[in-house]
């Protein structure tokens, strides 16, 4: 690709394109090396290596976005930080210095900056970190070696309704985390688990799974690959367990609610309850907020239904706009979420 003008910014799917440079460092010997910048798309590993034999493998997730005014915006980037340091202390891995994170981060941004979408396309620049154990061996035990890296790809909506109510699944069959396992922890083995369920809903038309909690099935646990919230009675709800991934957008979304003189509650969510909210959505740094506008409970053969017209709640209209406003710069960083890179 010689420039970034041949690029159909407005129709770009949620996919890997190859850009110019990605970034890693390696962890040996005790400690993190130099950060080296590639152009090279693979990776040099032992085959008896532990993130391929017994998963040590952590990743993140994060966007970077062009502003009206031109400067490049990474939104909360210290908050990855953080949760790549708790997965990484999960599964006994090295964790990444906040400050080595946040450098690399920015460094990859800035070396592919042709990338970032145009502002209005309603595209970003996906930013993707990957921590992986590289010790060969046979016996189930912590790396003593390993390997950071990240890498950058524009990307368009997660779901290709974009900012569209979509129908989600609830499959009783199916557990996405097991109680007190790793659910918690961004690991690439809790995604792996997801995909028989994945797979069969979007088989049967819907966008997503809403998985109940692991150990009774009473009560709403993650919603796919992103996190849950509902509207009732104008009060923003969203699960609390301990086997759910702490979101990133989910914590914003909060916060922007309480900004907006919305009550928040952060607590297990039973069921039947759905059948006492108005608005219901996905949330996470892919899919932003996606309204849900009906959950079928297919074993039951029960629906809980939130948009009859197939638009948007009000509620969730808001959080969506007020969130993507702050990290495009239309709105004040309040909060001081955001990262211009210069």
């Amino acid at each position: 690709m010689d420039n970034n003008a041949n690029i159909d910014w407005g129709n770009l799917s949620f996919g890997y394109m190859k850009t110019d440079y990605n970034v890693r460092c390696t962890y040996k010997d005790g400690k993190w090396g130099e950060i080296e910048v590639t152009d090279s798309e693979n990776l040099n590993i032992h085959m008896a290596a532990t993130c391929l034999h017994y998963g040590q493998e952590i990743f993140e997730g994060m966007k970077a976005f062009r502003g009206k005014d031109g400067k490049i915006r990474i939104f909360r980037m210290d908050e990855n930080a953080k949760r790549i340091q708790r997965s990484a202390n999960g599964i006994m891995m090295a964790p990444i210095p906040e400050d080595l994170f946040c450098e690399m981060v920015k460094k990859v941004v800035k070396a592919n900056e042709r990338f970032i979408p145009p502002y209005g396309s309603g595209a970003s620049l996906y930013i993707r970190p990957l921590e992986i154990g590289m010790t060969a061996q046979v016996g189930v035990k912590p790396a003593t070696e390993y390997l950071f890296l990240i890498f950058v790809t524009p990307v368009g909506p997660y779901f290709k309704e974009g900012f569209k109510p979509t129908k989600v699944a609830i499959y009783r069959e199916y557990d996405r985390a097991a109680p007190c396992g790793t659910g918690r922890w961004k690991v690439g083995g809790n995604y792996a688990a997801s995909l028989s369920a994945g797979e069969r809903a979007k088989a049967e038309g819907y966008s997503a799974v809403l998985y109940l909690d692991p150990k009774e099935k009473k009560y709403i646990d993650e919603c796919g690959p992103a996190n849950f919230f509902a509207i009732k009675n104008g009060v923003y709800i969203t699960p609390k367990s301990g086997s759910i991934l702490p979101s990133v957008t989910n914590m914003s979304l909060q916060q922007i609610a309480q900004d907006l003189g919305i009550a928040v509650e952060c607590r297990p969510i039973p069921l039947e309850e759905l059948a006492e909210c108005q608005e219901a959505a996905e949330c996470g740094t892919a899919a932003v907020a996606t309204p849900i506008s009906r959950i079928d409970d297919v074993e039951e053969g029960k629906s809980y239904i939130f948009s009859e017209n197939n638009e948007p709640g009000e509620i969730t209209t808001k959080l969506y706009n007020r969130l993507r406003a702050i990290q495009l710069g239309d709105e004040p960083d309040t909060h001081n979420w955001v990262t211009i890179v210069e």
